[in-house]
């Protein structure tokens, strides 16, 4: 039986609004907003009431690009589908879009079902799904028509990993014009991994094999050339493009040029970039390994970039990448040759609080935080006005955010299944009080309350930018 739910006296924030009002859920979605004490508000009734006074009503998160499970150099990912949805809920993320990967020689079907079948029955909160192409040809192009029409709009090409996920410019362009054709948005994987992997062997034949090495070999060049090489591929294939985690100030000129040439082409960049450097990938006893993603870390000097890029709108969405390997027993794989640490960082559960910090520090506005971090990706990935905001009719998918709590972020505190934090000791300011994922309660005050299998996968329409 649904429960009719009322959220009193807090503030509500959306991209778009800030207002003090009262919120009335009802069958899991938002079914009325009106300012708090009006007449309006003071006549609603409900089963269960809640106190927001002194705290921010927001929209869920909306992660757009996180790896639950994901093999990766000999291992996988340390997070289930059940471990990170409950760690993006204690977060304050309510939706996370997954990446289902087609292995080479596969069909996209087959790797599709098979992140279903991983996440079907395990998520805290709700799913969806883009798809890593791996093997473009013929029958793979003719699949991304039927999976964008069962709402796996987005698909992923790697010009990086050669021999793993990479596809030539060749391969790229037949993707991007099925892109055009279909409504699917092409997101890309903007490296020049053919160059990398000389520069990995030569670095290595030196004998430079700690993990600061990994950052030194993919250099910021080879990203903005990258990113270069793609926006004019999506440019002939009449194609919109779409570059996940943008670390470096050159990629960000090349798609500020872009877009001020009026081109459909949209970045993200992840908390890693702007809030950790190459300093950390320089951090002795190997600890640097911790710091190993792909883009790497990059001095600090790039940040300022990145943050002006999230203030024009240059970039346009701020997702994780949240890819965990434990310390020991993973990361340590790569021992005396840097290239075979596997590549990735958690942060799921720290991405709205991390925002959060932003805003106090002045680096972005309180409704950036939630455009950027809830409304744009909802809208980027068709799952808007489902999720992303507080309006009637969407998703009761809604955090009570203290802006006043402090804490420090610990792996000893965090709850993703992963032995550090990559963030261990910050001081921040702002914290998760309550969250509500279609109208029930998934944390309470701090309290876990919600369960595997609540999540639901939710289909989604093309990208609304186009």
């Amino acid at each position: 039986m649904s429960i009719r739910t009322l959220i009193r006296g807090g503030l509500v924030v959306t991209a778009s609004d800030e207002l003090h009002a009262d919120v009335l859920i009802e069958d899991g979605r938002v079914a009325a907003l009106a300012a708090h004490a009006s007449a309006a508000a003071e006549a609603w009734t409900a089963d269960r009431t809640i106190d927001a006074t002194g705290k921010y009503v927001i929209p869920g998160g909306v992660d757009a690009h996180t790896h639950m499970e994901l093999p990766f150099g000999g291992t996988s990912a340390s997070d289930t589908f059940e471990t990170g949805t409950r760690a993006a809920a204690w977060g304050g993320t309510t939706t996370i879009v997954d990446f289902a990967v087609q292995s080479v020689g596969h069909s996209l079907r087959e790797g599709l079902d098979t992140w279903y079948a991983k996440a079907d029955g395990n998520c805290a909160v709700d799913y969806a799904f883009h798809m890593i192409l791996s093997d473009v040809n013929e029958r793979t192009l003719k699949e991304m028509d039927h999976l964008v029409g069962e709402g796996v709009t987005s698909f992923k090409l790697f010009m990086a990993y050669p021999g793993v996920f990479y596809s030539d410019d060749g391969q790229i362009l037949r993707a991007m014009q099925r892109g055009a054709a279909n409504g699917g948005l092409i997101m890309m994987h903007a490296e020049n991994g053919i160059a990398i992997d000389v520069l990995v062997e030569q670095a290595l034949a030196r004998g430079e094999t700690d993990p600061r090495h990994h950052g030194e070999v993919r250099k910021v060049l080879l990203e903005a050339e990258a990113t270069h090489r793609a926006i004019q591929l999506a440019r002939v294939a009449g194609a919109p493009l779409y570059v996940v985690h943008v670390s470096a100030e050159e990629a960000v000129a090349e798609l500020a040029a872009a877009r001020d040439k009026g081109l459909p082409v949209f970045g993200e960049t992840c908390p890693q970039y702007l809030f950790l450097s190459t300093d950390n990938l320089e951090e002795p006893d190997f600890q640097g390994a911790k710091y190993v993603c792909s883009t790497p870390l990059r001095p600090k000097e790039h940040q300022a970039a990145l943050w002006r890029g999230l203030r024009t709108n240059d970039l346009q969405v701020v997702s994780t990448d949240h890819c965990p390997f434990c310390f020991r027993g993973q990361k340590e794989l790569g021992r005396g040759d840097f290239s075979k640490i596997p590549n990735g960082l958690p942060g799921v559960e720290n991405r709205m609080d991390l925002l959060h910090q932003a805003v106090l520090d002045g680096h972005i506005s309180r409704r950036r935080w939630i455009e950027i971090a809830c409304a744009t990706p909802a809208r980027m990935f068709g799952l808007y006005p489902q999720k992303g905001t507080i309006a009637p009719g969407s998703d009761a998918d809604i955090v009570l955010y203290d802006p006043h709590a402090e804490q420090v972020i610990s792996a000893e505190t965090h709850h993703m299944n992963v032995d550090y934090s990559a963030y261990e000791g910050r001081r921040i300011t702002g914290r998760v009080d309550t969250v509500l994922s279609r109208g029930e309660l998934v944390i309470d005050q701090r309290e876990y309350t919600g369960r595997a299998g609540h999540g639901a996968f939710v289909p989604r329409s093309t990208c609304q930018y186009l």
